[in-house]
């Protein structure tokens, strides 16, 4: 395969960052802010909730770099564990990471109608209209070539980082920050309570932080993937967090613990600032270029784990079908995004299962990580190019997973409801997974 057919360091680097930031960072800072309720534990939160998803993220780079295999995180559950637990984990995300893109696109659209369409057209039907023109035309630029794609995803990564940057120099602006109300944080907080609020405060930003992990779905198509996966994890994972705690310092600057508390659109009160009355218009942008990054990047990424699922004979063997010139999975790739177009038809009532679907990234999440530990038994041979974290190479990886195991416990606790039908949801895959294999030819 030629190297111009594959992402060097930056498009890796740019892919990360894509990945991580979605809508989170716009909208979670609001839930951060009413759960830790001082300024104390909001930062502490945000910080402790970087450092350990950047352990994660030297964690997964060196299970990207023992093994750089297309659809990996796919395939890393079927080496170390067993193909049927694979399935179980996986057949939950290739559905609903799909309704997690359409309702995220729908979303963007509600942004950018105001400023793209007329008035007549600024309802349901403007915003299915904008979604679907959004996804067909990415589709468009994915299905010519995945240089063509990472290109487009740079650029739009960096209109992004740019904007973002906009943002963070309100910082400098002449004016005081809020008084926190005294009616905020409880008179009556124990000890307790405060690591209760540091710990719920953790849900919001480890998904806001989280998506990184994909980054091992593009395997061997990262140009020498046992040094740039990690070297691409790295700084991306460096990049975002400095961003985000920049953002989250200029928003309490700005808008103090009552003002993000209490705000409906936090990111245009913010721009406000900095833009004045245009600030709305800028904001709009920003949202809608996070959403084309987002749904750019889960292009790229979710047909690899169709492609993976195929070869290992538990989707039928035409979804590992690849341009090889192109290095696009075109049949995955054009499922994929009929899944999206669908979903925008039922997008409000596919919500209520994404929340289900928390227990199955928390098993996702913790199992895959504990993957290290099992291919340093299974692949012992070293290389120079071949990356381990080194210090901490126990330790790091267990912080991540003890600590995302509390926040998923946590999670689940506070949505008791959901927990029957998310288990049942993940059991399920059980038997479609031997019902699957028992229906698909072996050759």
């Amino acid at each position: 395969m030629s190297h111009k057919n594959k992402l060097n360091l930056f498009d890796t680097i740019m892919l990360v960052v894509s990945l991580i930031i979605g809508m989170g960072i716009f909208r979670n800072p609001v839930e951060v802010a009413k759960t830790a309720q001082t300024p104390t534990i909001f930062f502490l939160a945000w910080i402790l909730g970087g450092v350990i998803s950047f352990l994660g993220g030297l964690t997964y780079a060196e299970i990207g770099s023992r093994y750089a295999v297309k659809g990996g995180f796919y395939k890393i559950f079927s080496y170390c564990y067993h193909p049927a637990f694979a399935f179980m984990v996986n057949w939950m995300l290739v559905i609903s990471n799909a309704g997690a893109v359409s309702i995220v696109a729908m979303v963007g659209a509600e942004y950018i109608n105001p400023v793209l369409m007329p008035e007549s057209l600024q309802n349901q039907l403007g915003i299915k209209i904008t979604s679907i023109s959004t996804i067909v035309i990415l589709y468009a630029i994915n299905f010519i070539g995945i240089r063509l794609s990472a290109k487009t995803q740079n650029v739009l990564s960096m209109i992004k980082i740019v904007l973002m940057g906009l943002l963070i120099l309100t910082i400098f602006g002449n004016h005081p920050t809020p008084k926190t109300s005294t009616n905020l944080v409880s008179e009556h907080w124990e000890t307790m309570d405060y690591f209760k609020a540091l710990a719920l405060s953790f849900i919001p930003i480890f998904f806001t932080y989280g998506g990184y992990q994909q980054t091992i779905n593009f395997g061997t198509d990262i140009e020498n993937p046992s040094k740039n996966t990690p070297k691409g994890i790295f700084i991306g994972c460096g990049l975002v967090m400095f961003l985000y705690l920049a953002i989250n310092f200029a928003y309490y600057k700005v808008l103090g613990m009552d003002g993000m508390a209490n705000s409906t659109s936090l990111t245009s009160d913010l721009a406000k600032v900095f833009f004045g009355e245009t600030g709305s218009k800028v904001t709009s942008v920003l949202l809608f270029i996070s959403v084309l990054t987002f749904v750019n990047s889960s292009m790229l990424t979710n047909p690899r784990v169709y492609y993976a699922m195929a070869e290992d004979g538990v989707l039928p063997k035409f979804f590992s079908k690849q341009n090889d010139q192109s290095q696009v999975q075109e049949i995955a790739l054009t499922v994929y995004v009929s899944f999206l177009i669908l979903f925008l038809f039922f997008g409000d009532s596919f919500k209520e299962l994404l929340n289900y679907v928390m227990f199955c990234d928390s098993i996702g999440m913790i199992t895959s990580a504990f993957t290290i530990f099992i291919l340093r038994k299974k692949i012992t041979e070293t290389s120079e190019s071949l990356y381990t974290i080194g210090f901490g190479k126990v330790l790091f990886p267990a912080i991540f997973i003890i600590t995302y195991t509390l926040v998923a416990v946590s999670a689940l606790i506070s949505n008791k409801e959901n927990l029957p039908i998310a288990i049942g949801l993940f059991l399920g895959g059980l038997p479609l997974y031997y019902l699957i294999k028992k229906i698909i030819p072996k050759s």
